[in-house]
């Protein structure tokens, strides 16, 4: 990065000493504003700090996000934590590393050339010698960063760049870095919501003098719709809760649409129109034009860990531990729900389960703080199993429709893409209206808040990766973003691009077919990036494409994709059993994602995401009645099963000289597609919408 300005995340968080602290104790205080949601993203975070600082890995203590003391970088998504907290205190410690430098060679009167740093310890000519500790007291941090402090280059850099075990890990084994489930304070007590089985439902009766009764230690807590209890223990929590079911009436709320037919749904609903991205000449050259049709159902989050929140009021100031993935948005929208001035509520991070996306951590948090307001004490909620898969926002249902004309040779002459679904971004604390369910049953409720879609320069939402990436001299992109949805959305991971790359990739396919060409040969063919030619080939290899035949009742497929068109290249190979349930027994995955800090939790980082697009891909899919959601349970909702686990083989394509970009996220659209190509190349048949079922491949071998 150039020295004419400041990454991002530090020119908007300048004063080095929110970043980076010496310790007495002889450590070194890291504290980013991103946070650690299963991905492995501090022991990254700590190996800049390390290298930039020349100490040892052990010596960096990481704080968690806090709204007291963190600089905000707002929300951890997007696979954009290495790339913009990670270049943020790459530059803040090459500024601190230099200040201490500075005050080592004032002290010793000793040109800074002539020091070498070895683990914090700053050594002169003579053997003279101080430390970045014996300096604290002298070198103010409570500075602005400035431009002209460049970081080291990438053949100095002795930590990142290699793999390191997580830092986080041995907490995790050992029972001392506790997830929020398992947090307590003293003095609290539990406390569970009650809501409607149909979304938007408005409470209408309540026998609360027969639940007074059953229930006598119970706290019943009525604010308009909003209804939950506080107990002595969860246990009774839940009981009180699942009586309350009983005893509660609830009128009017949405219809849902039918499960069966989402597609056609999304076109008939009120839409607005927008052009994504237009180049080159449309007109009609008669030529063979190609029209496919594909879909995605809405998806859950399906977090292992169900949402928790800690909250307890004191002086009229409220404070909550969360799980959230933004601690300063979230302080937005409890200060705008409760009345309070920013101040007034500080929200802390903890760490949860891992669901990479808008879940509902921030939700719960919301349940806590009421609760522990009419309680007058400290009060944990905690989701059940239903509320998590039922009451959280999902990732959007989409459609997408694309159209293509080839020319006499065979190359993809005009590409179109419509694509239809509801917005796939609510988050919290970006609007004037809150953004939380809770605020949508209080009296006087808060309108539901719609979704929306960031704009492609700001990573899109619908739109990411509906653009492909492949020379095509005339493309027309179009979004029919639906206005209003029934269903609650908000981000999953890869938000749009699952189901873009996934149609576009299908449909890259099914016209190397049309053409009688190779799949890798025909993607070659109108791909001039390096790169992005680099992982295809390189997956290729991997799994012996076109080389290696593939045992009998089984199937190959390809895909590939740079995420957000800016971000990570990924090609996937995936190997596809189909005798009995379809089912996945091999992905071999090429990335590239620049500068790799830690290789180790970069290929972690892919593995999980292409198992989670597995899962999407597979089984994955929230079904509804008219009436209510169907999807509260694992037998209702099944995810990947460990025994379904495929055989997954990662290789980095490392690129220590260029910027760093995310992984977490780049290979959910990739995988999803090579599945699909590799069901048709096994049976012939195409499967247009996710998740690829036996049922719906027994239904497509019937109409043929």
């Amino acid at each position: 990065m150039s020295d004419v300005a400041l990454p991002r995340n530090l020119a908007a968080n300048p004063i080095l000493g929110h970043w980076i602290g010496f310790e007495s104790d002889g450590m070194v205080r890291l504290s980013p504003g991103k946070v650690e949601i299963g991905q492995g993203i501090l022991t990254a975070l700590a190996q800049i700090a390390a290298d930039e600082l020349d100490v040892a890995l052990s010596r960096i203590r990481l704080v968690p996000a806090d709204t007291a003391n963190s600089p905000n970088e707002e929300v951890t998504s997007g696979s954009l934590s290495v790339q913009d907290s990670g270049v943020a205190i790459r530059y803040a410690a090459a500024q601190v590393r230099s200040l201490m430098l500075d005050a080592a060679a004032r002290q010793m009167d000793v040109p800074r050339a002539l020091f070498v740093v070895v683990d914090g310890l700053i050594r002169g000519p003579g053997n003279r010698a101080t430390s970045y500790w014996d300096l604290a007291a002298q070198v103010s941090l409570d500075c602005a960063a400035e431009v002209g402090f460049s970081p080291k280059a990438a053949i100095d850099r002795h930590i990142a760049g290699r793999s390191v075990g997580r830092i986080d890990i041995p907490g995790r084994v050992f029972g001392t870095r506790p997830y929020i489930n398992d947090m307590t304070l003293p003095g609290m007590r539990h406390g569970r919501v009650m809501r409607p089985h149909r979304p938007g439902a408005t409470l209408s009766g309540l026998d609360e003098t027969t639940f007074q009764k059953k229930f006598p230690g119970v706290l019943l807590v009525r604010n308009g719709s909003f209804l939950g209890v506080v107990a002595d223990s969860e246990h009774k929590a839940e009981a009180a809760v699942s009586r309350l079911a009983t005893l509660s009436s609830w009128i009017g709320g949405a219809q849902m649409p039918d499960s069966d037919a989402l597609p056609d749904w999304l076109k008939t609903q009120p839409h607005a129109d927008t052009v994504v991205e237009q180049r080159g000449n449309f007109t009609p050259k008669g030529r063979q034009r190609y029209a496919r049709s594909y879909a995605k159902p809405f998806i859950a989050h399906a977090s292992i860990g169900p949402s928790t929140a800690i909250a307890q009021w004191r002086d009229g100031k409220l404070e909550v531990t969360s799980h959230t993935q933004g601690v300063f948005n979230l302080q937005r929208d409890l200060a705008l729900v409760l009345g309070l001035s920013g101040e007034a509520v500080r929200v802390t991070h903890a760490e949860g389960a891992g669901c990479y996306g808008h879940n509902g951590a921030d939700d719960v948090a919301l349940d806590a703080a009421l609760l522990a307001r009419a309680a007058g004490c400290p009060v944990r909620v905690q989701w059940s199993r239903a509320d998590e898969l039922t009451q959280a926002p999902f990732g959007a249902a989409m459609r997408m429709d694309l159209e293509a004309e080839l020319s006499e040779d065979g190359r993809i002459l005009c590409w179109e893409h419509t694509l239809t679904s509801n917005g796939h971004v609510a988050r919290p604390g970006r609007s004037a209206s809150p953004a939380l369910l809770a605020a949508f049953s209080l009296d006087p409720p808060s309108p539901r808040f719609e979704a929306g879609d960031p704009p492609l320069s700001a990573g899109g939402g619908a739109q990411r990766n509906s653009v492909p990436l492949y020379d095509i001299p005339n493309i027309l992109i179009r979004q029919r973003r639906v206005l209003s949805t029934p269903i609650r959305t908000s981000s999953l991971r890869s938000l749009g691009a699952f189901g873009n790359i996934f149609a576009i990739e299908s449909f890259m396919d099914e016209l190397a077919a049309a053409t009688g060409v190779d799949a890798l040969a025909f993607r070659l063919r109108h791909l001039a990036d390096k790169r992005g030619r680099a992982v295809l080939e390189t997956a290729a290899g991997m799994a012996g494409w076109g080389q290696v035949p593939c045992p009998e009742g089984r199937g190959r497929g390809l895909a590939f994709a740079r995420y957000k068109n800016t971000s990570g290249y990924c090609a996937v190979v995936a190997e596809v059993d189909v005798e009995h349930e379809p089912r996945v027994t091999e992905l071999w995955i090429a990335v590239d994602v620049g500068e790799v800090i830690n290789p180790d939790g970069a290929i972690n980082q892919v593995e999980g995401g292409a198992l989670q697009s597995v899962s999407w891909t597979l089984k994955e899919e929230v079904r509804f009645s008219r009436d209510a959601l169907d999807c509260g349970s694992w037998s209702t909702y099944p995810i990947l099963r460990f025994s379904e686990v495929p055989v997954v083989s990662v290789q980095l394509i490392a690129r220590p000289e260029e910027p760093p970009l995310g992984a977490g996220e780049c290979a959910q659209g990739p995988t999803a597609a090579a599945i699909a190509n590799a069901v048709h190349a096994a049976l012939g048949i195409r499967i247009r919408q996710t998740p690829i079922t036996r049922q719906r491949i027994i239904e497509e071998l019937a109409a043929q």
